[in-house]
């Protein structure tokens, strides 16, 4: 964009806030204004709603819950936890030293090159110290402390003291950059369980199993996953991309949108019964 461009730009969206909004709602009618008039485009839109989002949002509302953690064990063998390591393809990982409430540090990936290179591998020697945060930390907070820290992984604690998961700083910015369509369409609402016109739902990966068993009449269990993403999850494997879909109880459950840590939401259909 030339200056000249910029400068008309500026100027116009200017005069479209010079309207002085009252409140958060009144500012976003603004934005959303000059979306309409090609003010913004759908990127731009998208991340300055994500940055007001992360200004209210906790650490509880967007991390990787206690289930889905991949860690490393301390007490294993690199050549135990190395295909691991590259199946996951995580630049950072938890250690723990049998439990996942005992996490003892984080170890970078890169670090493993010593292990090819020396051939020996002292892991707990390998460790970087492990931030420890409570889920009610805010977002933005969060976000300074990793710029000015220069850390990227923090371990989210319970009012125990126990691990309930885990928050990168992609995942704060993903708050920011992520997909439009479904931060303005869904996310945002409280309802965990939404039907649209064609009769599919779409239902967030965070839902309880038995909210989600007492809307779809299934029976799923909830003994060893909470949450119905965790279930998924479980059944793939691995982590699946948008798009994929598995068959449980006669419901079509299709990743709508998934990222490189965790699945986001679920579009689930009611198969017909076989004649």
């Amino acid at each position: 964009m030339d200056e000249p461009s910029k400068a008309n730009w500026l100027h116009r969206l200017s005069a479209l806030l010079m309207r002085e909004p009252e409140d958060r709602e009144q500012l976003v009618a603004l934005l959303h204004s000059a979306y309409e008039r090609n003010l913004l485009d759908a990127d731009a839109l998208g991340m300055i709603e994500g940055v007001m989002q992360v200004s209210e949002m906790q650490v509880r509302d967007i991390m990787i819950p206690r289930p889905q953690m991949d860690v490393i064990d301390v007490n294993d063998s690199p050549e135990k936890f190395i295909p691991f390591v590259i199946e996951t393809a995580h630049s950072r990982f938890p250690v723990i030293d049998g439990d996942k409430d005992n996490v003892i540090g984080i170890l970078l990936a890169k670090d493993l090159l010593r292990h090819y290179a020396d051939g020996e591998f002292d892991t707990r020697a390998m460790l970087r110290p492990a931030v420890f945060i409570p889920k009610s930390k805010r977002l933005n907070v969060l976000l300074k402390d990793f710029r000015s820290n220069r850390n990227h992984i923090a371990i989210v604690v319970d009012e125990y003291g126990g691990v309930a998961g885990l928050v990168s700083i992609e995942d704060v910015l993903e708050q920011i950059v992520g997909e439009i369509e479904d931060e303005f369409d869904f996310d945002e609402t409280e309802d965990n369980i939404i039907a649209d016109s064609s009769g599919h739902y779409r239902v967030k990966a965070v839902t309880e199993i038995a909210d989600f068993n007492e809307a779809f009449g299934t029976h799923l269990s909830d003994q060893h996953y909470d949450t119905i993403g965790g279930l998924v999850l479980s059944r793939f494997g691995r982590l699946p991309k948008r798009g994929e879909h598995i068959q449980v109880e006669g419901l079509k459950i299709q990743i709508l949108r998934a990222d490189s840590r965790r699945i986001h939401s679920l579009l689930i259909e009611k198969l017909k019964p076989a004649e």
